[in-house]
């Protein structure tokens, strides 16, 4: 086996790996857009191990933008052995950690039905830290929502309400591991620019005057079919227990039915 830090070389041979195995792993990082636009840089360190032949039986890249490092944690895009030997899983880590110098943290998220690949990573001592899953709707007839009295929901400004974008999610996030990092105004515009941006996808709830929830969906696609997903879901927690977060998907739904195409 042989150890080797990307280059444009041995790029295509990464892609190609990325492309083939990611329906093992999570490949929130690994869609075409995202691997056509992969660069070679600080952020994005990445490993592959090839066997004698030259063809390449394992991988890791991590994840170390703005945003992670602000939070002191970087997340991989892929960490996936050909052959889920734990002797190259060691290997990668090993070489991985090198590059993470103000780092406190390197995460992972894992499907719960590959078993072979929690094996691995937990023999490398990873700790669970929380689980997710994916809840599909296929049935989009929804009774007409009705909120609160003094609640309304309205559409996202673009270019006005990045700022109240922030505030409600960041309140909401501030105690769910892993989202703690509070985002900027920067990122929500960057959000906007997002190829998977629906026209009047994210929304924001009112009390009044004062803005306590907020919802995005956004184009996405599951076993090869076009669906809208849902997140960042968020509700300043002093209004949390009231049935908002239920009311909030639902009347999104009801908008952006037939606007993903």
């Amino acid at each position: 086996m042989k150890l080797e830090l990307l280059t444009l070389e041995n790029l295509a041979d990464f892609v190609a790996y990325c492309k083939k195995y990611r329906y093992e792993i999570d490949d929130s990082f690994l869609y075409d857009e995202d691997l056509i636009n992969f660069e070679l840089s600080a952020d994005n360190p990445t490993y592959i191990i090839t066997d004698e032949g030259g063809d390449t039986i394992a991988v890791a890249s991590l994840v170390m933008d703005d945003y992670l490092r602000k939070g002191r944690r970087a997340r991989f895009r892929i960490f996936h052995a050909k052959l889920q030997n734990s002797n190259c899983y060691e290997i990668l880590l090993k070489a991985i950690l090198k590059h993470t110098e103000g780092i406190d943290r390197v995460f992972i998220f894992i499907p719960l039905t590959n078993k072979d690949l929690i094996t691995s990573i937990k023999s490398l001592h990873f700790t669970v830290e929380r689980y997710s899953f994916v809840l599909v709707r296929e049935d989009l007839e929804i009774a007409d929502i009705s909120f609160p009295k003094n609640y309304v929901i309205r559409p996202f400004r673009p270019g006005k309400d990045e700022g109240i974008w922030c505030e409600v999610r960041n309140a909401g996030f501030a105690n769910l591991k892993g989202s703690e990092t509070p985002i900027s105004s920067e990122m929500v515009t960057k959000m906007i620019e997002e190829k998977s941006y629906i026209e009047g996808g994210m929304m924001i709830l009112f009390h009044g005057e004062k803005p306590v929830g907020i919802v995005r969906g956004e184009a996405d696609e599951y076993e090869g079919e076009p669906i809208m997903s849902i997140g960042p879901l968020a509700i300043l927690p002093e209004y949390q227990g009231q049935g908002l977060g239920r009311m909030l998907p639902a009347g999104l739904a009801s908008f952006c039915k037939g606007q993903v195409v």
